[in-house]
């Protein structure tokens, strides 16, 4: 499974988890069955709050999920729209997200638990890719 976490740093498994989407530095994409990591810079970090559109980051990029501690509720609007299921994380590392993927323990990110948001994901398990 290819899974998008927020990342402080671009140190591969060890990267720190961002605590919210948008504003991350970087996207690191794992594959939780290797452990292997694509790093992708979030070259919409820096916005006004809710006019933001870091999926425009991801686009082109292979993924099954995207863990997250937190996202506003445009980004869920967009990756909801695009297909891609957005899952809560309480790990520090993506190291820790990964296990916890693996293991099935990742719970669905509540739309009400979203900066104001109402939007919902899917529960699929099969590769999207992101369109603009």
């Amino acid at each position: 499974m290819r899974i998008c976490v927020p990342t402080a740093t671009d140190e591969g498994i060890d990267a720190v988890v961002y605590p919210h989407f948008g504003s991350a530095p970087y996207f690191s994409i794992v594959d939780t069955d290797s452990d292997l990591v694509e790093v992708v810079r979030n070259g919409h970090q820096h916005h006004e709050h809710g006019h933001c559109n870091p999926v425009g980051s991801l686009m082109g990029v292979e993924l099954d999920a995207v863990v997250v501690r937190g996202m506003g509720r445009n980004a869920l609007a967009r990756l909801s729209q695009a297909g891609i299921p957005v899952y809560v994380a309480d790990g520090d590392t993506l190291r820790d997200v990964a296990a916890q993927a693996r293991a099935e323990l990742l719970l669905p990110l509540d739309s009400e638990e979203a900066c104001g948001g109402h939007a919902h994901g899917g529960q699929h398990h099969h590769h999207h890719h992101l369109q603009g």
